[in-house]
């Protein structure tokens, strides 16, 4: 585990946060979590769940979009941007859903949407399936709720293992992490994004924290145990995908629809992995959409 300097500083790295106004600090699970939150308290609450490797910047379009209707909660997710990492024993994907829980349980809130990105929709997914969370809609922005393809199935995890356990890793890919490092990375999930939103990801991967939180999220993760349960999700399912993503292949999305009892596709032409930050207005518009329409 990273030392407690590694890891991004709230007064450093988030003096200029996106919606920083929004930000609170919330002791659960063990961990102390950096959360977002905007939107009426009264209104039904949409829980915002990022992907590996990203934060609550990830939102900063997107959020104030589905705030004009919902109370949204953002987390950062354990290991990543400004929370603290969960011990080597809790980095499972049902570890960390465990851990999202005690999260809402802290607050108080019971989720009337879910919404997550990559893996993000993956613990969206495992939340749903343990019954620690409700929602009438979970939304998978180009969800990673399958094994990778063939064997990089078994290599990536073993791969990512391997990175996970060398104190030196992280360090090393911090120390790289310049600009046109981070653009090309971000590139090569088929996104563009604008100098701000690069900027935020090569803060970010700066810490060899939170690249020691990604890559623990990567190595301990078991999603052909998912991909197993998952025909047993009874949440109806929206499907949001990207047609450039190169990071989940969108043939992905229509072949699990078929293994779901109520879910559907969007395809969103000309997006890529990083399809909420290209277009959070599409995205909005989309979500609520499936989410306002009547039952």
């Amino acid at each position: 585990m990273s030392a407690a300097s590694d890891r991004p500083l709230w007064e450093r790295d988030g003096a200029d946060w996106p919606h920083r106004e929004a930000s609170r600090f919330v002791a659960a699970s063990g961990l102390t979590w950096h959360v977002q939150e905007m939107g009426e308290a009264q209104a039904p609450a949409l829980l915002l769940l990022h992907g590996t490797g990203a934060a609550t910047h990830s939102w900063r379009g997107l959020m104030p979009l589905l705030a004009e209707k919902f109370r949204v909660i953002a987390p950062d997710l354990p290991g990543h941007g400004f929370t603290d990492p969960l011990p080597a024993g809790r980095l499972s994907l049902p570890g960390m859903g465990s851990a999202i829980r005690d999260l809402l349980g802290a607050l108080a809130i019971a989720p009337d949407l879910v919404v997550g990105h990559s893996a993000g929709a993956a613990i969206g997914v495992r939340l749903c399936l343990d019954g620690a969370v409700t929602p009438r809609l979970l939304v998978a922005l180009n969800g990673a709720l399958t094994p990778f393809p063939g064997l990089a199935s078994v290599l990536f995890p073993s791969l990512a293992r391997m990175l996970f356990l060398n104190p030196i890793t992280p360090k090393v890919f911090s120390w790289t992490a310049d600009r046109p490092a981070v653009e090309r990375l971000i590139r090569g999930t088929g996104s563009r994004l604008d100098p701000e939103g690069l900027d935020f990801y090569r803060r970010l991967f700066r810490r060899p924290g939170h690249v020691a939180g990604t890559l623990g999220m990567m190595a301990n993760w078991d999603l052909a145990g998912l991909s197993r349960d998952i025909p047993g999700l009874q949440v109806p399912t929206l499907l949001v995908v990207g047609s450039d993503d190169r990071a989940v292949s969108p043939e992905t999305a229509f072949t699990l629809r078929d293994r779901l009892p109520d879910a559907r596709v969007e395809l969103l032409r000309n997006l890529g992995h990083l399809a909420h930050e290209e277009a959070p207005d599409r995205i909005a518009r989309v979500i609520l959409e499936a989410a306002l329409a009547p039952a």
